[in-house]
């Protein structure tokens, strides 16, 4: 259990990429499929996750489940009372993820003192994880599910015309310059919609950074031997490191200073 104010959290989202595509030999831009932090646990603790049923293709949210219910196994195997939120991770939200890989790299570190183990190929155990999965034979319902799903669309978007129409001809031409037509367009819209949620996650996060600025210059002025002891700051300090997210701390650190009436003597005597 890491508090709010470990310096873990503090560690950026372009800083904590580059340590996984790093340490893992990857090239991503995101880490939200489950299948990154099973092998972040596999390095430090080699031989425990089970690679060959960990999807690194996982596009669907039940895919990244299925990964993330591996790694929910194997922190019940170390006894890690980490809680994994699954329904925000699969969603992508990038905030959710990025203190979920924030507390990963902290436990990372904390095993063997961050120190790795040499011998460990990421790419190879990844590879080695894929040729066990592909041994097994492809999943035939999956498949199956996933071609009415391809049928379907194609008949919601002129499929059952385009059977009866011979590609090669004028209007079979027409009829794919039109779908063509068609999917550039949604291309371009997603592609809107992706830069719109760029800029409001660097919004977002350049808020929470200011925040934590502003808590931990609370937190520095605090620690100050001259006001450390008073019953403002305590009061305070239970607010800062309260774990728990869910109850306020506020009562308990008003009890605080209401059970020290004498709380400005100090400055009184300065006086």
């Amino acid at each position: 259990s890491f508090g709010l104010m470990d310096k873990a959290y503090f560690v950026g989202r372009g800083e904590i990429l580059s340590w996984v595509n790093a340490t893992l030999q990857l090239s991503l831009n995101k880490a939200a499929s489950g299948a990154v932090q099973c092998q972040l646990l596999d390095m430090v603790h080699p031989g425990l996750v089970p690679m060959h049923k960990v999807n690194f293709d996982a596009k669907t949210e039940y895919d990244m489940i299925q990964n993330y219910k591996i790694l929910q196994d194997v922190f019940n195997k170390l006894r890690i009372g980490k809680n994994i939120e699954v329904n925000k991770l699969v969603k992508g939200r990038p905030l959710d993820n990025l203190e979920f890989l924030q507390w990963l790299k902290r436990y990372c570190d904390s095993v063997n003192g961050g120190i790795m183990n040499e011998n460990y190929n990421p790419v190879e155990r990844r590879s080695k994880g894929c040729k066990e999965r592909s041994h097994k034979g492809p999943n035939k319902s999956s498949k199956s599910l996933q071609a009415n799903r391809l049928s379907s669309a194609n008949s919601a978007d002129g499929g059952a015309l385009n059977s009866n129409i011979d590609l090669a001809s004028p209007i079979g031409k027409v009829c794919n310059a039109v779908n063509e037509e068609h999917y550039m367009e949604q291309i371009q819209q997603l592609s809107e919609k992706i830069a719109d949620l760029k800029v409001s996650v660097d919004n977002t996060e350049k808020e929470r950074d200011f925040y934590f600025s502003k808590l931990r210059d609370i937190e520095i002025l605090c620690q100050r031997p001259e006001l450390e002891h008073l019953p403002m700051t305590k009061g305070i300090r239970k607010i800062l490191y309260a774990a728990d997210a869910k109850d306020s701390s506020l009562p308990e650190a008003n009890e605080i200073i209401t059970r020290s009436p004498g709380m400005f003597s100090v400055s009184d005597e300065a006086e």
